[in-house]
C-alpha cells in the first residue's frame, strides 16, 4: 500500500518538484500552497508523512509544526521541514518544536528523496 504525503509548500515549482518526486516512488500525494486548512486536510487523509516548507504566507510553518505535534492525534505523523530561509539556530529549533528532519533549500533530489525515506520509516 502506497504511503500517503501532505506537502505544504506556496513555490510552485518546488511543489510540482516534490510532488512528481514521490509519486515516481510510489507515494500518494495530496499538495497544498497554503497551511491554512492543513490540520482538516490532515484529519481527513491521516497522511503518513508530512513535508512542511517554514515560509509559508498567512500562517508560519514553524506554527503549524507545533500545533500538529502537540495534537495527539497527529503527534506520531513524521514531519519533514523544508525551507530557503535556514538561518543560524533554525534547524535546532524546528526540530524542536516537532519536525522529525529539517532541509535546507535548494535540496537536491537524492538528498530529499534520503530524507522523506529516513524519517517515513
Amino acid at each position: 500500500m502506497a504511503k500517503k504525503v501532505i506537502i505544504v509548500e506556496d513555490n510552485e515549482l518546488n511543489l510540482k518538484l516534490f510532488t512528481d518526486l514521490l509519486k515516481a516512488h510510489d507515494f500518494e500525494v495530496e499538495a497544498r500552497r497554503d497551511g491554512r486548512d492543513i490540520i482538516e486536510t490532515i484529519r481527513s487523509i491521516m497522511p503518513d508523512l508530512i513535508i512542511m516548507d517554514i515560509q509559508l504566507p498567512n500562517v508560519s510553518g514553524l506554527d503549524l509544526i507545533e500545533t500538529i505535534s502537540a495534537d495527539t492525534a497527529f503527534s506520531e505523523i513524521p514531519i519533514l521541514a523544508v525551507t530557503a530561509y535556514a538561518g543560524k539556530g533554525d534547524e535546532e529549533r524546528i526540530l524542536s518544536a516537532g519536525a522529525k528532519g529539517y532541509l535546507s533549500k535548494p535540496v537536491s533530489v537524492m538528498q530529499f528523496l534520503e530524507a522523506v525515506n529516513s524519517v517515513s520509516k
